[in-house]
């Protein structure tokens, strides 16, 4: 099963934002869509890198209130580590769990074509293995 599979049939927009933005407006994005990361698109490069509820955590320890008014490119996670729309699930949550991470952009060529969460493919994996116990359970009244 591939990332390709867990993205079709969305349909919302995928919310981002850009290198230039200050925190705080990344912030009320995060707050607003009650997301945890954006994809950050910076000087016509769509992923230059992941703004997380992380980034927002460490650079208020670093900075304090001050850190609303930095620019998200200082405090982002960057490079984004990414993945292809033929990336199978479990090597996308093997990726996630080796690297410590939450969020990961799918990236066909050089555009972005959508945004995952461990949260969205743990979902799927486990609607997967129910379907499977469900299938062997409906083979087995039948034989």
């Amino acid at each position: 099963m591939t990332i390709a599979r867990v993205i079709s049939g969305r349909s919302g927009e995928i919310w981002s934002c850009r290198a230039d933005q200050t925190v705080a407006e990344a912030v009320d994005v995060l707050a607003a869509r009650r997301i945890g990361a954006l994809p950050v698109s910076d000087q016509g490069v769509q992923v230059a890198g992941i703004f997380s509820e992380r980034d927002v955590l460490y650079c208020v320890k670093a900075h304090g209130a001050a850190a609303l008014q930095m620019l998200v490119r200082d405090v982002m996670t960057a490079p984004a580590v990414t993945i292809s729309p033929q990336t199978p699930v479990l090597e996308a949550l093997g990726l996630m769990t080796r690297r410590r991470i939450r969020h990961l952009p799918v990236v066909e060529g050089d555009r972005m074509v959508g945004f995952v969460s461990i949260g969205d493919l743990v979902k799927h994996r486990l609607d997967a293995v129910q379907a499977e116990a469900e299938a062997m359970r409906a083979y087995i009244q039948t034989a």
